[in-house]
């Protein structure tokens, strides 16, 4: 089973840049589909974007053309790089891992994004 841990949160101010940083141990991470995800007090969480094992890539709408997605197999590593940061990029942001044929995923803990002036 993947276990999964992200970092790389804080606070920036609008326009700036984050990269967020996803670590999974386990076996078999390139069947795993990574994506990060993200959620605000009150709301559902809400996917940001997803990475296969052979870089076919899907975006939400509101980060398209600002996000980028990219892992690492040999490492089994996932990165969010976030430019051109807004207000309401601000939320807790986690790593997600979901088996391509299997009924096993996992979530990592979270970690705080704040877009802040």
């Amino acid at each position: 089973q993947v276990q999964l841990m992200e970092s790389g949160g804080g606070l920036v101010q609008p326009g700036g840049s984050l990269r967020l940083s996803c670590a999974a141990s386990g076996s078999d991470f390139t069947a795993y589909v990574m994506g990060w995800y993200r959620q605000t007090p009150g709301k559902q969480r809400e996917l940001v974007a997803t990475i296969t094992s052979g870089d076919d890539t899907n975006f939400a709408d509101s980060v398209k053309g600002r996000f980028t997605i990219s892992r690492d197999n040999a490492k089994n590593m996932v990165y969010l790089q976030m430019n051109s940061l807004k207000p309401e990029d601000t939320a807790v942001y986690y790593c997600n891992a979901q088996h391509v044929l299997l009924p096993r995923g996992a979530w990592g803990q979270g970690t705080q994004v704040t877009v802040s002036s």
